[in-house]
């Protein structure tokens, strides 16, 4: 393979699952680079990614790690991605900026299935991409059965680039399949170059020829030279590889284990030849580059000392301290190392770097020198899970609220909402790690100390038979005294109709100044019924009334309105009625029988299944489930299906809940009211 000059800045993202390495290869791309002169570790916590107290306590990346660097001449940056599923919306993020995506995964065939979801995401985004195999110094299962099952949970081909060498169990190298040399692993230094051993001439010609053919199957002259078994030239090959590579139509799997450096090296030397460009990256996400600057925020951060911080893509132009790019003025301009900022001199177009205080600038935001560009942030995931947050010191409240703000900028899968039939801040995220890993984050950033807890679920409730009710408010003190008479009857309405009030008041029985009072009056009970819920489903009419010319009020109108209520209620056989959502759950189809398990476990009502749009092997199954029963739910599906199935979610309707049950929530809510 011949070398190839110095080209312009390009970008790779690490991703894969958990505890697949990407950190690990991250340190060694770094080290094999000359950028650090000593590899720190995950369990150490030295590593130049995953440095904040977060992810050093976890010993995992929970949010996006870029670092540069420089590898014979080219400038590289390198993202790395956290591994959970919870955190996949940083993922997406640096997607929306890289050149091409190094997938890492280790060489077992039970854990194949869990890739399925990243491959997808990739192929959806049409994300040039490669498969790095780590941690092959443990690998206990041929490479080729490891790869039919890898391959079964990606849509485009996967071209295997090496075979492994064996020293009994133990992998010691590989024969590359293009160049046909083989080498020896070294612990910590590059691979050595060897003699191809006897033992595997027979499965390195079998894999090479498969590699060619699954080239062919894009270019009819190789397929031509093949059939007349004319053996094409090895730079032919790699231009195949390349153009290939370049158009999303293959990927390419490599072996290695970064622990100990191995395979980086070839690891690298793949990105620098075959890794599409800045450009063609920007064509691919329609991106139109003139002469001025053009550059695409992927993350925000807001760093301890130095404030927010927006890292940013650049495509064309340049861009320096104390420009303007969106109307706001770039306050700094570094290249990052994990945590650590070097300011940045001159920066080109391809570059990454970060963009200090630019306080109006979003994740997504696209940055211009002549005006706004739009946002092309990934859609936010619905969130399925939940807690309701308060602060341990209610004089925080209002930094709460503001560190939150913050909180979501940095990572926009999760959202606050202020639920006002339960009077609860509840912060939803993709699970319980992910909720737990913000709370981590308001409490080592912004000192704040939260409690948190299961959020109650949105009962409400309603009656099942009329009453004609009458109430007086009389009250005589010094002065003015307080005098409101009404007459209304109470009706049931069918469900989802809300609530009515109509006025029947002829002869000016009530005057017309105080009936807004009495529907103000009755609204005010309604938020709290005889069971504790808010009230729906009912039309009250005021049909009569009496009123006094001195002592009758706005005041003394609404509390009998109230009044009413609360007497009338009681006789009307209160119902609760709880929130029913409509769950589409999504699984690979050998997990399908699960799922509809946990559903009826879960006092569901299930409407049927089909296979999943656009993913092949996936069904979907949807059903009516309680509310009450969606906390963990998520927990489960994961726990059952290697970790990638999921759910989206929309309330449906009430439902009446009578019963045991019903007896348990209203006692519940008694003791919750009392202890409040």
């Amino acid at each position: 393979m011949s070398e190839k000059p110095a080209s312009a800045p390009r970008c790779a993202a690490l991703i894969g699952p958990y505890l697949s390495g990407k950190t690990t290869l991250l340190e060694s791309i770094l080290f094999a680079t000359g950028s650090i002169g000593r590899k720190g570790t995950v369990k150490d916590g030295n590593t130049v990614g995953d440095s904040s107290p977060e992810a050093r306590d976890r010993h995992m990346s929970v949010e996006l790690s870029a670092a540069t660097t420089d590898y014979l001449g080219d400038r590289w940056t390198f993202i790395d991605c956290p591994g959970s599923v919870e955190l996949t919306y940083e993922t997406l993020s640096a997607l929306q900026v890289v050149d091409t995506a190094v997938v890492v995964c280790e060489p077992a065939i039970e854990k194949a299935l869990g890739m399925a979801a990243r491959f997808k995401m990739l192929d959806d985004l049409e994300i040039p991409h490669m498969v790095f195999v780590n941690k092959m110094d443990l690998a206990t299962q041929p490479i080729s059965d490891f790869m039919d099952a890898l391959q079964a949970t990606s849509d485009r081909p996967l071209v295997l680039r090496q075979v492994p060498m064996r020293n009994g169990e133990a992998v010691r190298g590989y024969v590359d399949l293009v160049s046909e040399r083989a080498y020896e692993y070294r612990e910590g230094e590059p691979s050595k170059l060897i003699e191809i051993p006897s033992e595997v001439e027979a499965e390195h010609s079998q894999a090479r020829q498969e590699l060619l053919e699954s080239l062919a199957d894009f270019d009819d002259t190789l397929l031509e030279q093949l059939l007349e078994d004319v053996l094409p030239p090895r730079d032919e090959v790699y231009q195949h590889l390349t153009s290939n590579l370049q158009a999303d139509r293959i990927v390419p799997v490599f072996l290695g284990a970064a622990e100990h450096q191995s395979g980086v090296a070839r690891l690298l030397k793949a990105l620098r030849h075959e890794t599409p460009s800045h450009e063609a990256t920007a064509a691919r996400l329609g991106l139109e580059i003139g002469g001025g600057t053009l550059a695409t925020v992927c993350k925000t951060y807001y760093a301890p000392h130095t404030g927010k911080l927006n890292l940013a893509r650049v495509w064309s132009g340049s861009v320096k301290d104390g420009d303007t790019l969106n109307g706001h003025r770039v306050s700094g301009v570094f290249r990052m190392s994990g945590s650590h900022q070097d300011k940045a001199g001159a920066v080109e177009p391809g570059d990454v770097v970060a963009l200090g205080r630019m306080e109006e600038v979003r994740t997504g935001d696209v940055l211009t020198d002549g005006g706004d560009g739009e946002n092309r942030a990934p859609e936010n995931p619905m969130p399925v899970y939940a807690f309701a947050i308060t602060a341990e010191n209610r004089s925080d409240e209002v930094k709460l609220s503001e560190s939150i703000a913050k909180l979501i900028e940095e990572d926009p899968s999760l959202q606050v909402e202020h639920n006002h039939d339960t009077n609860e801040m509840v912060l939803w995220g993709q699970g319980e790690m992910h909720l737990q890993i913000s709370l981590a984050r308001l409490n080592s950033k912004y000192n704040l100390a939260i409690n948190s807890r299961r959020p109650q679920v949105p009962y409400k409730e309603t009656i099942a038979k009329s009453v004609a009710q009458h109430a007086r408010h009389k009250k005589q003190s010094g002065g003015h005294g307080q005098f409101g008479d009404v007459q209304v009857e109470i009706k049931p309405l069918p469900r989802g109709t809300g609530f009515e009030f109509i006025d029947k008041i002829t002869g000016g029985a009530v005057p017309r100044q105080y009936i807004p009072s009495v529907e103000n009056g009755i609204k005010e009970y309604l938020s709290q019924g005889p069971l504790g819920f808010n009230v729906v489903d009912l039309s009250v009419t005021l049909v009569d009334g009496k009123h006094h010319a001195v002592d009758s009020s706005d005041m003394a109108f609404k509390t009998a309105g109230r009044l009413a209520m609360a007497e009338g209620l009681p006789k009307c056989a209160p119902v609760l009625l709880e929130p029913i959502v409509e769950v589409t759950v999504s699984a690979p189809g050998e997990f399908t029988a699960n799922m509809q398990r946990v559903i009826t476990g879960r006092r569901g009502q299930i409407l049927g299944f089909n296979a999943k749009e656009g993913w092949t092997g996936w069904d979907e199954v949807k059903a009516f489930i309680p509310q009450a029963e969606m906390h963990d739910m998520i927990v489960e599906i994961r726990s059952l299906t290697q970790g990638i199935g999921s759910f989206v979610w929309k309330f449906d309707h009430l439902q009446e809940l009578s019963g045991r049950e019903a007896d348990q929530v209203v006692e519940a809510r008694a003791q919750a009211l009392a202890e409040a």
